[in-house]
């Protein structure tokens, strides 16, 4: 286990029991104030670390790391170095911020320089993303689909079970937290009309999704072995894939999603390292019939990460709508690395893919509006009465994702976006 890790480990820097950010997690991320540049940070109970700050006097001088790399505008470049540098950064970071280190902890104007309040702090999207691929990985989601859409006694269409199936999407309107998103425009047709019309999505839905983001490249014609998949990973965020569900469900055919989804992705900004993540691998659920070669695996590849997505209706309270887990994935992320890279796909450090919806076994665990109101027949009702089957103008939705053992709390922050109406122009 990774020193980091370790669940006994306590901080000089206050960080409360609900916190995401205790010393075991050290998520990174790019942040601005008023007063410093964009520049690389790292979170630490209500607290961002100033790498930048640390780097300059001398705090990681046995790390090799270029002059600049922590004035990025995204964290690219630090990806880039690799394994063996992040995660010494993330050692050392560590053991400076362990209660019984003076070095910091005893210079107050060093102090107030390294460690950044998060409320001064405005927080931007952590990579570049230069491709992203949007994987269908939850049996219970696809199952509810095409229980939906499809015959019930075939839901689940012949390849799923022997592959992760994806999709190419657009990384140009990936966004960070606290991004509005505006209702798309698009062509929709109703089952009884005789052609399409335009206008605003009338079905506008969240996805709850996680992603992980690549950080070790590949060229092309090569592959990524199942099992040493995590080596190519960096680390993870959570992920808000919107959907225009009656955009979709016209255009979908035969070549999949399109505008319905390109509008608008929306992820949280701090990334959780693999490496966090370790103590709460969990054996996936039994795949049946058996995978081809390519994709078995040893050991535990999925993680443990308790999922919840609020809705908060215009000047209204906040309703927890979901509960759900990462665990619940039939295809875990070193099998969808795998299986994008086995025809000899590259890819890039940076690269974005996300889990598709994530829903659990039970009604209150469905990763969407589209399973949660089950097609329009069920409403969700909120706490100030209203009810929704589809998300309206004004709705923020807020997505939440931790993992919780040995009494050690690893979370990713919050994802949250208002819905604004539709541009007029059209």
């Amino acid at each position: 286990m990774s020193k980091a890790n370790d669940p006994k480990l306590k901080s000089w820097v206050s960080v409360s029991k609900d916190s995401d950010f205790p010393i075991q997690n050290l998520p990174f991320g790019i942040f601005e104030t008023s007063y410093l540049n964009i520049r690389v940070g790292v979170a630490i109970g209500e607290y961002i670390i100033d790498l930048d700050y640390l780097l300059v006097n001398d705090f990681f001088k046995d790390i090799e790391l270029p002059n600049d790399v922590f004035t990025s505008t995204y964290l690219n470049d630090f990806i880039a170095l690799g394994k063996s540098t992040t995660n010494a950064v993330r050692e050392r970071l560590s053991e400076i911020l362990q209660e019984d280190n003076e070095v910091l902890r005893d210079s107050e104007e060093m102090r107030e320089r390294a460690l950044i309040p998060m409320e001064d702090a405005t927080m931007h999207m952590p990579v570049k993303v230069g491709d992203y691929t949007d994987f269908y990985s939850s049996i219970e989601h696809a199952t509810n689909v095409g229980t939906m859409f499809r015959d019930p006694d075939n839901a689940l269409l012949p390849n799923w079970r022997h592959l992760p199936v994806g999709y190419h999407g657009r990384a140009s309107t990936i966004i960070p937290s606290g991004i509005p998103v505006q209702r798309p425009l698009g062509q929709t047709k109703a089952p009884d009309a005789d052609k399409p019309s335009f206008g605003p999505s009338k079905r506008m839905d969240f996805e709850l999704e996680m992603a992980f983001i690549t950080g070790k490249p590949t060229k092309m014609g090569d592959s990524v072995d199942v099992n040493e998949a995590t080596d190519h990973i960096f680390g993870m965020v959570v992920f808000n894939d919107w959907s225009a569900r009656d955009i979709q469900v016209w255009e979908y055919q035969p070549l999949g999603p399109f505008l319905a989804k390109s509008f608008a992705s929306s992820i949280s900004p701090w990334v959780v390292t693999i490496e966090a993540l370790e103590p709460f691998r969990v054996a996936q659920p039994q795949q049946e019939p058996e995978v081809l070669p390519y994709l078995k695996f040893e050991g535990n590849h999925n993680f443990d990460i308790n999922l919840e997505v609020d809705i908060t209706p215009e000047d209204g309270k906040p309703k927890t709508v979901c509960h759900s887990n990462f665990k619940h994935m039939y295809w875990s992320v070193n099998q969808q690395l795998a299986h994008q890279t086995v025809n000899g796909c590259s890819i890039n450090v940076g690269d974005m893919y996300a889990s598709g919806t994530i829903s659990g076994p039970t009604e209150d665990s469905y990763g969407s509006m589209l399973e949660l109101a089950w097609k329009g027949t069920r409403p969700v009702k909120l706490d100030d009465g209203s009810e929704r089957v589809f998300l309206l103008d004004g709705d923020t939705v807020t997505m939440r994702g931790w993992s919780e053992k040995d009494g050690v709390r690893i979370g990713f922050g919050e994802v949250t976006s208002k819905i604004l109406p539709a541009r007029e122009d059209q």
